[in-house]
């Protein structure tokens, strides 16, 4: 079984929801990164959504733009994500997601990307900009490597798009609570509920909602509707001002004060 589905049966028989975090791979150094990484996971992240640099993002925010910037100037590259991967899998089991843009994926070749990935230890791959009708070209090679397609929806996607891109989706389905790019926000759409709703009406997978979570409150807010909860922007802030692993310790307890 994928490390995701056994990691979402288990989170659901435990009575409990997720915690996906997302950190930019390199950040601000590759040492540096390695650290908060560990140190996220060792505090309770699920998942690990591991930003794969990109110099010219379209669905990030400021704090992750600066962050990507970082890890390139670093000299951050593809396959030393790659490497990093390898070196966090053999001292934990949480799934990692690939989290990057197509032209990276694309340049270092899909079926190449789906052997080198899943011998790492990665388990599935979200790609931000590549849309459902282009998709096919990287879907079977990940598919062929026991890789999962992470999708994304969003509050603008109709009925019958959403069953046309989840009709061949694994993993979980990554929900974005609002339109915009990523960033800290001070609200939680009143309307979340309703919506995910929608989206469970065409789908059996897990749900995990992203875009604008930043403290435990919200937290609490979002998972009690979502089966996860995706956090990026305040964690990169909060490592960056040395209080990653408080920031990790407060998002969990919101998570779990959220009960199925």
């Amino acid at each position: 079984m994928n490390r995701i589905d056994a990691k979402m049966q288990a989170l659901r028989e435990a009575g409990r929801k997720g915690f996906v975090a997302f950190l930019t791979a390199g950040d601000p150094n590759i040492d540096q990164s390695e650290a908060d990484i560990r140190a996220a996971l060792d505090h309770g992240v699920d998942i690990l959504e591991l930003g794969v640099p990109f110099s010219d993002p379209t669905a990030d925010g400021p704090v992750i733009q600066a962050a990507s910037l970082r890890a390139l100037e670093g000299g951050m590259t593809l396959p030393k994500v790659l490497d990093l991967v390898r070196r966090l899998r053999k001292d934990y089991d949480q799934p990692i997601v690939l989290f990057g843009y197509v032209n990276l994926f694309f340049r270092y070749g899909y079926e190449q990307l789906a052997r080198d990935a899943a011998d790492a230890g990665v388990d599935g791959i979200l790609v931000v900009d590549l849309p459902y009708e282009e998709s096919g070209e990287m879907a079977d090679p990940l598919r062929e490597n026991g890789l999962h397609r992470i999708p994304l929806a969003a509050p603008t996607t109709s009925q019958a798009r959403l069953r046309m891109i989840l009709s061949d989706a694994g993993g979980f389905v990554y929900y974005i609570m609002v339109t915009g790019v990523t960033g800290a926000r001070q609200f939680v759409r009143a309307d979340l509920g309703e919506r995910l709703t929608a989206v469970r009406s065409v789908t059996n997978l897990p749900i995990a909602v992203g875009f604008g979570v930043s403290s435990g409150e919200q937290a609490t807010t979002v998972a009690t509707s979502a089966d996860a909860v995706v956090v990026g922007s305040a964690l990169i802030t909060a490592a960056r001002e040395g209080r990653l692993t408080e920031c990790v310790q407060e998002i969990r307890s919101g998570i779990d004060k959220a009960v199925l």
